[in-house]
């Protein structure tokens, strides 16, 4: 902001007598710019126009109402100290005294000058205050400035603040998108590897039901007991190894984070036997070299499975014209190589195919990086297998030449907690025909096949049954005060309500009855079930699980009420 001629005027006011125009006269003469007042409310009003100095005369004052230019004064800006040039009188005494001493603090920044006043000493003195009041207006202008700055800087801030909180926003948005795709081919990498299974699991699961359906026919023609015992024993182990295929399938499909817990790598890579020989082509030969003195490694066990299945797969595909894949492991002791350090299980999958070239090699890891062709891989098989490794606090190393094959291994850091067992079947010893009943049982399935066999199975543990075929049975068959001992109800039931919603709405109204889930499928109720506090028995279970998972849930109803009484 510039200082134009207003701000630097004297305004003089010297109503009494000639002083008022001998003055501005004077100072007109020495090239001032110069403006009389005729009385105080004129001359507030000129200041308030701008003003460089203010020239008065005591007498002008005197009985005046100066409360209009007081008020000014203490209006003006923290910049400005308006200064005041006072023509004292000849007056005085102690009242004059006393009166002059208030107007110049009130005045604040003031020059007195008597009377006679020579020329000179009134152009210095105004020219000193009118230098001070240009200091003024120079601090009033660095000021503006600052507040200038200060409020484009503010708005500067302020838009770059919005720009990055928009680029935050593209960014997260990009990042979630990012993800989202990633998941989608993640999954569609699972969806692939399951495909290539399809033609031999379709053929093993026919196998299974020729098995157990020519079973079951031929038990209804064979009278000797010793056959039928054998065909029962061909029908059990083809369902427990259509459940275990099941099983694997549901390892490779579902969506969810690694649950580490303690694996025995020869017994569990071992059990792949079947599904890696129906996942390759004949002219591959897998041979298993899986020592039982092998440590336990702590990973989450479908992922290592798919690892296995896609080293596997690449493999296959490296050997266009047939050979032979090694799955094998060792233990290895104080091993420090890059970010190993330590003691690990080294699972290796070797080929006997074409190897691989320098640059594939150093991109091999990269996500969606593939060398087939379109429609035949993904390009996530590899990338799943380093990102398993670095999640597992383990990494992943490749030894590879052209024409000599590829070993891909993967170092798995050593675990000192004991892999859980399989559960051996239970000797049930058969019930006795006056046995006392072990208890009743609400069984609600909609099923009638599988309600039959379970109901079977309840009557050889000793329980009574009561069978209902939907959620609204079930809550009917509690209403009419039947002493149910046990709910044993299906997930997936048709109805509005599902297996989980029955056991929140019989909570509500008998809390004290136990209840046990059961599902083809555990891992879709898991987190719903996990909420309330319900065990879930997947399908299939045998008759030693289903008597473990009820006494369970039986004796921790009587330690319940017995804690309570």
């Amino acid at each position: 902001m510039r200082t134009d001629s207003a701000d630097l005027r004297v305004l003089v006011f010297a109503p009494v007598g000639r002083d008022g125009a001998v003055a501005a006269e004077v100072l007109r003469l020495s090239g001032r710019n110069v403006h009389v007042a005729t009385d105080l409310i004129q001359l507030v009003a000129e200041i308030e126009r701008g003003a460089g100095a203010v020239f008065v005369a005591e007498e002008g004052l005197f009985g005046k109402d100066t409360d209009p230019l007081i008020a000014w004064i203490e209006r003006q800006p923290p910049w400005s100290d308006l200064p005041f040039i006072v023509l004292t009188s000849h007056l005085d005494g102690a009242r004059v005294a006393a009166w002059r001493q208030q107007l110049v603090t009130e005045l604040r920044n003031v020059s007195l000058i008597e009377r006679p006043v020579q020329q000179i000493t009134l152009i210095a003195t105004v020219q000193v205050a009118l230098r001070a009041r240009s200091r003024q207006y120079e601090v009033r202008n660095l000021l503006d400035e600052r507040e200038r700055a200060a409020a484009e800087l503010e708005a500067l801030v302020a838009q770059r603040t919005e720009a990055l909180r928009e680029t935050n926003v593209a960014l997260r948005t990009q990042m979630a998108e990012r993800a989202r795709v990633e998941e989608t081919l993640r999954q569609a990498q699972k969806l692939e590897a399951i495909g290539r299974l399809t033609g031999g699991v379709a053929h093993d699961f026919n196998n299974l039901l020729m098995v157990i359906s020519g079973g079951l026919e031929m038990l209804k023609r064979q009278p000797d007991v010793a056959r039928r015992a054998k065909l029962m024993d061909g029908m059990q182990q083809a369902a427990q190894r259509g459940a275990r295929l099941t099983k694997q399938l549901l390892a490779f499909s579902r969506r969810q984070e690694l649950k580490p817990e303690p694996l025995d790598i020869a017994r569990h890579i071992g059990g792949m036997r079947e599904l890696l020989n129906r996942s390759l082509r004949g002219d591959v030969q897998v041979v298993f070299d899986l020592p039982e003195d092998l440590w336990t490694v702590e990973v989450d066990a479908g992922e290592l499975e798919l690892v296995v299945l896609n080293l596997a797969v690449n493999a296959r595909d490296a050997m266009p014209g047939g050979g032979t894949i090694t799955v094998c492991a060792e233990n290895c002791t104080a091993v420090k190589d890059g970010e190993l350090d330590g003691d690990y299980v080294r699972l290796a999958v070797r080929d006997t195919g074409t190897g691989m070239p320098a640059d594939v090699l150093e991109r091999v890891f990269e996500p969606f990086y593939t060398t087939k062709e379109i429609g035949k891989g993904s390009g996530l098989g590899l990338a799943q297998v380093h990102g398993f490794a670095s999640q597992s606090h383990g990494a992943v190393r490749i030894d590879t030449a052209l024409g000599r094959g590829t070993t891909i291994s993967l170092y798995l850091p050593r675990s000192h907690k004991v892999p859980g067992e399989e559960r051996e079947a239970i000797d049930l010893p058969a019930r006795r025909l006056d046995a006392r009943p072990m208890g009743l049982v609400l069984l609600v399935e909609d099923d009638n096949e599988v309600a039959k066999l379970v109901s079977e199975m309840l009557d050889e543990l000793g329980f009574g049954v009561v069978r209902v075929a939907s959620a609204a049975a079930a809550l009917g068959a509690l209403a009419n005060g039947r002493p149910i001992d046990v709910v044993f109800s299906d997930v997936m039931m048709p109805g509005e309500m599902n297996g989980v919603e029955l056991a929140r709405e019989i909570r509500a109204r008998r809390g004290q009855v136990p209840i046990l889930l059961t599902s083809g499928y555990a891992e879709g109720a898991r987190l719903d079930a996990d909420a309330e506090g319900i065990s879930i028995l997947p399908k299939p279970y045998r008759l030693d699980e289903l008597s473990a998972a009820l006494t369970t849930l039986i004796q921790a109803q009587a330690k319940s009420q017995s804690d309570a009484v």
